[in-house]
């Protein structure tokens, strides 16, 4: 039955589940309830004390929080072909807009042509179980003007099976040509939530696994994957109130380039314990690790709380270590600490290469929300230059009204 401890006499509904435990030894069980245990059309699991991992998230449309993502989709964009000529000179100057769900991508543009060749290649975190649906849309870029539109397609990726590559020609609707593409849809687990008491690096079998799977020995198997980042995400002290109750709802959360997960969060508490393990893949040794904490608001966006960033190759591992909270901006302090245990294992030479690469693409980002405080900035500045406008009107004014005779004659001499 789910509740809410705030209303706790709301009717929230029910969760219909079935269970089954795996042991690590690798055996598996089936969890079979008997009908003394199934009240209505639910039940409840009694007192199954078992260890395993979970991988368990918190979702938020509230705060646009990005939820785990279940694959790849890898995108080449090839070529056009016969494309609309949409410019006085019989040709165009294309480029091509991809979009899937909140992610994005704009490709380079190609002057003077209809059969332009772009030889790109992008990524796209799929977080739908079914895949989705890959919006494109073709325009021809203008200097000083709106871009105009050459045509639309779309990409269905369910229709598309898995762990293979499908070169796909589109034809683009609402106008002329075709897109050419390659599409390639690729599982992935790279990302995972667990309790502290279950890590895959306090596992003796798992660490070794992990330490395999970036020796030396392994250098050329899957160069995109250049390590493991395993971050424990522990406790914070001394956190801002952001409530009128003087206490904080805090949640935190962990980002790596296009990797975000969450913490539940903590109610009413400045001190709160989240005790959670997150795991990621590495991608590129120079990224970034960067650590939120938020407020929870039922009615509105969550309030920012604090921030830390962390460089991946200045971790200790194993090494618990009280950040210091700073701004949005990282400039500054804020108020609180947050402790954090964080271990990174990589293959130095995967990483040396990777080096070579341009750095992935965030496509992760918050939307620009509306400041205040700009506004008001913004507001005052141009008070000012409308009241330097109307200063030079009057002075100009009293010259021909004859004022000040000196100051009138002299003006009109210059």
């Amino acid at each position: 039955t789910l509740k809410d401890p705030h209303y706790p006499d709301h009717d929230l509904g029910i969760i219909l589940l079935s269970v089954i435990l795996t042991p690590k030894e690798g055996e598996s069980r089936d969890v079979e309830l008997s009908e003394n245990e199934v009240v209505g059309s639910y039940f409840s699991v009694k007192s199954l004390f078992w260890r395993f991992q979970t991988q368990s998230l918190r979702l938020s449309d509230l705060h646009r929080k990005s939820h785990l993502w279940r694959g790849i989709v890898s995108i080449t964009l090839i070529e056009g072909r016969d494309l609309k000529a949409m410019d006085s000179n019989g040709l165009s100057d294309p480029y091509v807009k991809f979009r899937l769900g909140h992610q994005k991508y704009k490709s380079k543009i190609m002057p003077k042509t209809l059969n332009p060749q772009w030889r790109e290649q992008f990524d796209f975190h799929l977080y739908e179980e079914r895949g989705g649906v890959i919006d494109i849309t073709a325009w021809d870029k203008d200097a000083g003007k709106r871009d105009d539109f050459i045509g639309r397609c779309q990409v269905d990726l369910s229709a598309l099976s898995r762990e293979q590559t499908h070169k796909l020609e589109l034809q683009l609707e609402e106008g002329e040509g075709h897109l050419v593409l390659l599409v390639t849809l690729t599982a992935s687990a790279t990302v995972s939530i667990s309790d502290l008491s279950v890590n895959s690096l306090e596992d003796q079998k798992e660490r070794e696994e992990i330490l395999k799977r970036y020796s030396p020995l392994r250098i050329f198997h899957n160069l995109k994957d250049v390590g493991f980042l395993q971050v424990k995400v522990i406790r914070a002290e001394g956190l801002m109130a952001a409530d009128v109750t003087g206490k904080s709802d805090p949640f935190c959360v962990v980002e790596l380039n296009n990797d975000r997960l969450l913490t539940h969060t903590v109610y009413k508490n400045l001190n709160p314990e989240w005790n959670k393990v997150f795991t990621f893949n590495i991608k590129d040794i120079h990224s970034v690790l960067e650590v939120t904490v938020y407020d929870e608001d039922r009615d509105r966006s969550a309030d920012f709380l604090g921030k830390v960033a962390i460089p991946l190759l200045s971790i200790q591992n194993g090494e618990q270590k009280a950040y210091v909270l700073k701004n949005k901006q990282l400039t500054g302090p804020t108020k609180g600490v947050i402790y954090l245990e964080i271990d990174v294992i990589f293959n130095a030479v995967k990483a040396s290469l990777r080096t070579l690469i341009p750095k992935e693409q965030k496509y992760i980002e918050e939307e620009n929300r509306l400041s205040k405080q700009l506004l008001l900035r913004n507001f005052i500045r141009m008070k000012r230059c409308v009241m330097v406008l109307v200063n030079a009107a009057y002075y100009v004014n009293s010259c021909f009204d004859w004022d000040s005779p000196p100051r009138s004659l002299a003006a009109f001499v210059v």
